[in-house]
């Protein structure tokens, strides 16, 4: 799953970059030679829409999502537990119901033929595809975790499945942070 993470997290890196390269580009030619690219805005908005379910994807697997666990940490192993199958399986329902939307507005969008409302008067149904592929990784991580997680749940491994799904604890985050600022302070010269 880490490398799952990390070709989402290279793909939507990728295509920020190239993002902004094009609107810096597309400023300075305006300043300069008062030439403009046009629909630049349009291409802004393809790229978040097919970018922000490998974020989502990022975000899920690195389990670096905002939780806030503060009656959870007071609770005991086992409910705990139970919660963090909960909040899995919840966030795979969750991803079903948006590849379900996707499909639907792709379907829509080819049935109608439709077109973008901008001067590059753009086919829809090409950045729907490429969002239909970003939910679809999105939405395969999360089912593959829900899964793992009902397996942990119905065997219950409350051990497991609290290491695997459980938000990290205030003192793991500290040591993360303390052994980042070690790394940043050994490498200065």
């Amino acid at each position: 799953m880490k490398t799952y993470a990390r070709l989402s997290g290279i793909v939507f890196g990728a295509v920020m970059i190239l993002l902004s390269l094009a609107i810096t580009a597309e400023t300075l030619l305006r300043k300069l030679l008062s030439i403009s690219f046009g629909g630049l805005d349009e291409l802004g908005g393809y790229a978040l829409a097919i970018c922000a379910p490998l974020a989502f994807t990022v975000a899920l697997i690195e389990r670096s999502h905002i939780r806030i666990n503060l009656l959870q940490a007071r609770m005991s192993l086992r409910n705990q537990a139970i919660l963090n199958a909960v909040a899995m399986v919840s966030l795979g329902i969750l991803s079903a119901y948006l590849l379900y939307f996707t499909v639907l507005t792709l379907l829509d969008t080819q049935a109608y033929h439709s077109i973008a409302q901008t001067p590059w008067a753009t086919p829809l149904v090409y950045p729907q595809s490429l969002w239909l592929v970003g939910m679809l990784v999105f939405a395969g991580a999360a089912l593959v975790l829900s899964i793992q997680a009902c397996v942990l749940l119905w065997r219950r491994d409350w051990p497991a499945l609290n290491k695997r799904f459980a938000a990290d604890s205030i003192s793991d985050e500290l040591q993360a942070e303390l052994g980042d600022l070690a790394k940043r302070e050994g490498a200065r010269p």
